[in-house]
C-alpha cells in the first residue's frame, strides 16, 4: 500500500462520521481524491499529499483545479517520519507549492482537520 493509500485509511478512520468518496479519475486530471461531506450536508474536496521532506509535489492540472475551484477545496499533506498532518485551504496552493509543508497550516493534526471541516457550512 502506497503512502497516499494509508493516509487515505487514516483520513477515512478519523473522519468515520463524515461520508468521503475516493474519487480515482484518470479522464479529468487534477481532480481532488476524496469528494466529502460533512455532517451539515455541506460538500467539499481534499487532495491527499505525502511528503518526506519540505516540498510538496503537485501536478500543473492539479494547480489549475485548486486555482480555478478556490472555495471548498482543501489538502491534506502528512510530512513522513514525523507523521504530521496539516490541512491547508486549496485557495493557497501556489503558496504551498512555494513553501512547501513550513506554511502556515489552518489545522495541525487529524482531529483537528476533521473538526474544522465539519465546521464548513454549519
Amino acid at each position: 500500500m502506497g503512502p497516499e493509500r494509508k493516509l487515505y485509511q487514516k483520513v477515512k478512520k478519523s473522519f468515520d462520521s463524515f461520508s468521503l468518496i475516493r474519487l480515482e479519475n484518470n479522464s479529468l486530471l487534477g481532480t481532488p481524491d476524496i469528494l466529502a461531506c460533512n455532517n451539515s450536508g455541506h460538500f467539499f474536496t481534499i487532495e491527499l499529499k505525502v511528503t518526506s521532506g519540505n516540498k510538496i509535489r503537485f501536478s500543473p492540472h492539479q494547480i489549475a483545479f485548486h486555482v480555478k475551484h478556490p472555495h471548498n477545496t482543501f489538502i491534506i499533506a502528512e510530512a513522513l517520519g514525523p507523521g504530521t498532518v496539516k490541512l491547508f485551504r486549496g485557495s493557497r496552493i501556489m503558496e504551498l507549492e512555494a513553501c512547501g509543508f513550513k506554511l502556515d497550516a489552518c489545522s495541525l493534526g487529524l482531529e483537528a482537520c476533521g473538526l474544522m471541516l465539519n465546521k464548513l457550512g454549519a
